[in-house]
């Protein structure tokens, strides 16, 4: 059975017109970014690819962004995009290595097993020559029967917990001058800072050129932060978005996290109850 994290640009090239192969565009981005993922993909894509807008396939009526939908709402949804939970999964974006993560997580949370990432994502891709369309995909509808892990889903009573008794290492890839309550949170509402007894391990630098950095530099990047990732982890963000690109990197390593804070950052520095740590 194919299953790996990644998938090299000649694989999938290969591999395009393949009936149970499905390539997902996740190309989102921060406000500050300044980049419209939606936008970027009507403008071009991988022929064949479709869009996965986390802001739609979401639990739209929680106050926080794009938290997971419910595995029925995603079943139906991604069904409809003409993918199914047998499919092999491949899935970029146009940052590189960003929002890709995110989907990638969602989907085996929702009970996908054949899920990869595109190395070097779109850039990549692109840089190469390989093929790129802005025609509209077309794919026939298919069947997601959803399998949902929910101990991969950690909300805020679990990371109070963690935290209470140091149960699982809570590791924030926000950048550092957020993590320190130094830089502003792009989200307004927000205090600024870190919750007390939390590491950070700053999403870019574990990725280089829309890529995982090497095994050896990714274990560096942990210890150096204080984590032992032979113990329990559990990722979290801004918003729930980087913290998979910590996910993806342990998976790499062979030490799966324990769990991602869906709520994240979003959450915690929204609320009065929750303590807030600076420096």
């Amino acid at each position: 059975m194919f299953n790996a994290l990644f998938v090299t640009t000649e694989w999938l090239s290969n591999h395009l017109n393949d009936p149970d192969v499905s390539i997902i565009d996740a190309s989102w981005y921060l406000p500050t970014m300044n980049r419209d993922g939606k936008a970027e993909y009507a403008a071009g894509h991988i022929p064949g690819s479709v869009h996965f807008d986390i802001d739609a396939i979401a639990d739209t009526s929680s106050p926080l962004p794009h938290m997971l939908p419910t595995p029925e709402f995603f079943a139906d949804t991604v069904g409809k995009m003409g993918i199914s939970d047998k499919d092999t999964i491949v899935i970029y974006d146009g940052a590189g290595l960003f929002a890709a993560a995110r989907v990638w997580w969602t989907c085996r949370v929702m009970g996908a097993t054949k899920v990869s990432i595109l190395e070097g994502g779109a850039p990549k891709w692109r840089a190469e020559g390989k093929a790129w369309t802005d025609a509209t995909t077309e794919k026939p509808k298919k069947t997601f029967h959803p399998s949902f892990h929910p101990a991969a889903v950690a909300d805020l009573p679990a990371i109070k917990q963690a935290l209470e008794k140091h149960a699982a290492q809570i590791v924030d890839a926000r950048p550092a001058e957020r993590f320190r309550g130094e830089a502003p949170e792009p989200r307004p509402g927000l205090a600024s800072g870190h919750m007390p007894g939390s590491y950070n391990v700053q999403f870019s630098d574990i990725v280089t050129n829309g890529q995982l950095k090497p095994a050896t530099e990714l274990r560096e990047a942990f210890t150096k932060a204080g984590v032992n990732i032979n113990q329990p982890i559990i990722t979290s963000c801004g918003s729930g978005v980087s913290a998979a690109i910590l996910a993806l990197a342990l998976e790499s390593l062979g030490h799966p996290a324990k769990a991602l804070y869906d709520g994240s950052w979003a959450e915690w520095g929204a609320r009065t109850d929750c303590d807030v740590m600076k420096g």
